[in-house]
């Protein structure tokens, strides 16, 4: 069963119930302190909720804002519907952004990878349409402040996905122009290894979100053939 499919199915059987009837996803997650899921829900429950409120935050959320959901982290056939039952729940929500991202931290407080991954998970949403306009980069700063990232560690985060000419590799990679070159060798090693796929899937990130984890890598690479193309230049 895919991880949409167990949520909805949560959902529906009043699982995670806490005191007074199931009324959505806040509820799922409060309930999420003891389960063995509680990473992937929480960091699914997490993208979707913080996604649909994004959307709305310019308009409605549509079908075709689902779909697009869709296709971006390649959700398996027959999970569509499930996936649209959770957006439906987050926009009719009358909760703010804020109080996902509080309760999302809340349950991630001891995993900062994860809290990335679904700021990497809402960039990949936000550019979906070919750039990351400017409401949403607020929004996206706001999400990450209420997350406890400050504005150096957000800035890193945003270089992955925001690509602008003139772009510094050396800050994509959090590394320092005047290291030598085997330094700079060494942190992008270490770089490949924090942020490899199996990596994340290991800490809960759902495997339907693995686009997550190798576009973040994805973005290393391609600022590390920078570097290296910069000191081939220069020897």
């Amino acid at each position: 069963m895919g991880i949409f499919s167990r949520i909805t199915a949560t959902l529906a059987g009043g699982a995670g119930r806490v005191g007074a009837a199931m009324t959505g996803l806040r509820d799922l997650l409060a309930g999420l302190a003891q389960s063995e899921e509680r990473h992937a829900v929480t960091f699914t429950i997490a993208v979707i909720a913080l996604s649909a409120k994004m959307a709305k935050a310019d308009g409605i959320v549509t079908t075709s804002e689902v779909d697009a959901f869709c296709r971006i982290f390649e959700i398996p056939p027959g999970e569509e519907t499930n996936v649209a039952r959770v957006y439906n729940l987050a926009k009719r929500d009358v909760a703010g952004f804020e109080a996902y991202a509080d309760d999302v931290k809340r349950l991630l407080v001891d995993e900062p990878d994860m809290l990335e991954a679904v700021l990497d998970g809402l960039f990949e949403i936000a550019k979906a349409d070919g750039a990351v306009h400017e409401r949403e980069l607020d929004y996206l700063s706001r999400v990450a402040a209420a997350f406890g990232f400050d504005d150096l560690a957000f800035a890193h985060i945003r270089a992955r996905h925001v690509i602008e000419e003139g772009a510094d590799p050396f800050f994509v990679l959090n590394a320092d122009a005047s290291w030598d070159y085997e330094r700079l060798r060494k942190h992008y090693r270490k770089l490949v290894a924090e942020n490899h796929p199996d990596r994340l899937i290991a800490h809960g990130l759902p495997e339907e979100f693995i686009r997550i984890a190798n576009d973040r890598l994805a973005a290393i690479n391609t600022a590390w053939e920078q570097v290296e193309r910069m000191h081939a230049k220069a020897s």
